[in-house]
């Protein structure tokens, strides 16, 4: 038998995050282990900020932050860029 895979879906309820959840589970193969975690969590929200998750709906495939759900999340200097703490 192949070896298991672990996916983790970091949601927050929302229907965006809805939509992902089902995403995953209809591309999911028989050897995917899918878990959704909800960052309400304490500890749910502590892992995902360790796997680097700045937003969500995050995927994490084998430990592992899928590179669709990298790099995003509000940046310091582009909500001041976009005039974000100027009067």
């Amino acid at each position: 038998m192949a070896t298991k895979r672990k996916i983790e879906v970091f949601s927050a309820g929302c229907p965006a995050c809805q939509e992902t959840i089902d995403l995953v589970n209809q591309v999911a193969c028989p050897s995917c282990e899918v878990s959704v975690l909800d960052m309400q969590d304490a500890s749910v929200a502590s892992r995902a900020r360790a796997l680097g998750v700045r937003s969500v709906p995050a995927v994490v495939i084998d430990g592992k932050l899928a590179d669709c759900c990298a790099g995003r999340g509000p940046a310091e200097a582009t909500l001041r860029a976009a005039g974000l703490g100027q009067a």
